[in-house]
């Protein structure tokens, strides 16, 4: 996996940073675009965790609705951001957890550049996103995603999950398996099986924040009640939010991220980035540099 010269575009304390993204098997438009807070000399935070988004879309597209609007509200609260516009079908697993991973040593490696802290760097993701997200966080020390003899480069610090794609099982959302396998192997039960995340979760994953609404009808809830669970039994700490109303792809659920259909207004949900702010600065808080001297 390679990562090629990006384009750079600045404005006065926000750089803005696309890297195209090469995988065996990535799109052409696979990339990584990074929204990056600058410091300022009067200013006493130096790094910021970064949450690396990972939008919807059935592997079949990625969600603008989950992308840059969610960035920015990230941003908001005081954190880098970044949108992996990861390859979806045609291309096959494993192709965009590898990207996932390409991302991750991508921004690793360039941590002290971007004035990132490298111990807080949290994988979000949005419906078949969030599979992406929740897969990566259940398999980034298999063998299958880095050639790197340390794998530690690969260790995500924590997961946000927005009603996300979790079993393969009783309650899947079959049109994100069958997009992310193919044809040729959606019915392969041992592919399904490995993809079934209630069944991968355990002591490596991190800290998790999952919100998901009761009246899903797309993915049903018991998704995140499934992988709540496992992460339970592997005592790994969970934070889960159930709305009782609302349907699914919601992303802000305001105005600012409303479909065309108008469904995804739930004025119950908008209160969501405000918990995953508040859980993020919990175990994740900014670096400060204060001068006592002043």
């Amino acid at each position: 996996m390679s990562l090629e010269n990006a384009d750079i575009q600045e404005d006065i304390s926000m750089m803005i940073k696309n890297v195209p993204i090469k995988c065996e098997g990535s799109m052409p438009y696979a990339s990584l675009t990074l929204y990056i807070q600058e410091n300022k000399p009067d200013l006493a935070v130096i790094r910021r965790p970064l949450v690396l988004l990972c939008p919807g879309g059935a592997y079949f597209f990625t969600s603008d609705r989950e992308s840059e609007p969610l960035a920015l509200t990230f941003l908001n609260t005081g954190c880098h951001a970044a949108i992996l516009n990861y390859s979806v079908r045609p291309a096959r697993y494993p192709v965009a957890l590898k990207e996932v991973a390409a991302s991750m040593i991508y921004i690793r490696e360039h941590a002290d550049e971007f004035n990132i802290d490298a111990d807080k760097i949290i994988l979000q993701g949005c419906s078949a996103g969030g599979h992406l997200a929740a897969s990566y966080c259940c398999l980034w020390d298999r063998e299958l995603l880095s050639d790197k003899k340390d794998i530690s480069i690969l260790k995500p610090n924590g997961l946000i999950l927005c009603y996300p794609v979790i079993t393969s099982g009783e309650y899947a959302h079959r049109g994100s398996f069958e997009n992310l396998l193919g044809e040729e192997n959606c019915n392969n039960t041992e592919m399904l099986d490995m993809l079934s995340l209630e069944k991968r979760a355990g002591a490596q994953v991190p800290n998790t924040f999952i919100w998901h609404t009761f009246e899903d009808e797309s993915v049903p809830v018991e998704n995140s009640l499934l992988f709540a669970q496992a992460l339970s039994r592997a005592k790994v700490r969970t934070e889960l939010h159930i709305f009782p109303e609302g349907g699914h792809g919601l992303s802000l659920a305001n105005e600012i991220t409303l479909g065309r259909s108008g469904k995804e207004l739930q004025e119950s949900c908008q209160k969501w980035p405000l918990l995953a702010a508040e859980w993020i600065h919990s175990f994740y808080p900014l670096t400060l540099e204060l001068d006592k001297d002043l």
